[in-house]
């Protein structure tokens, strides 16, 4: 996927803005496949006569499956121009999250530090990973890498340059 204009520059947030996700629902296949890609088969996730035996009484979720859903969610709100995920800090497993919850991720902006003479920024976000409950399941800081405008000005002299560059019909 590309850039389009819609996504944000790190010049275009400020400290203190925040975000709520859209939902999305953890099915029993996104368990079933995440186990067979991750290799993580703990019969707490996939075993429906063990998991009775548990203080959760049916399975859960794997909290990296649930890491990675919010993780996803958080592409998509608000829509940046991210250009690497640099640190994930103090992330706490809160919960657990059961087939058929809907999980929503709340974003708020903590830190901004710009880099490159303004080429890109380090954004340090607090994410919180919620039930349809508003209960919290995980939560911590992550950091990212987010491209600045003068990235963009930087890209258009140079395609200015190189069109100045070319020989003409005359």
């Amino acid at each position: 996927m590309s850039f389009t204009p819609q996504h944000l520059f790190f010049d275009d947030v400020e400290v203190g803005q925040n975000w709520l996700s859209l939902g999305r629902t953890i099915t029993e296949a996104d368990i079933v496949n995440f186990a067979g890609l991750s290799g993580d088969f703990n019969p707490i996730h996939i075993d429906h006569e063990f998991a009775r035996t548990t203080p959760f009484r049916r399975p859960i979720a794997h909290g990296l499956l649930v890491f990675s859903v919010g993780s996803g969610l958080g592409v998509s709100i608000p829509m940046m121009r991210t250009l690497a995920v640099l640190t994930i800090r103090e992330w706490d497993f809160r919960g657990p999250v059961f087939i058929g919850d809907t999980i929503r991720v709340r974003s708020e902006i903590l830190e901004k530090e710009t880099r490159a003479r303004g080429r890109r920024g380090v954004i340090t976000w607090k994410r919180q990973l919620l039930n349809q409950e508003e209960k919290v399941v995980q939560e911590g800081v992550t950091l990212t890498l987010v491209e600045g405008r003068a990235a963009l000005r930087s890209q258009e002299s140079g395609v200015r340059s190189q069109e100045e560059e070319l020989p003409t019909d005359s």
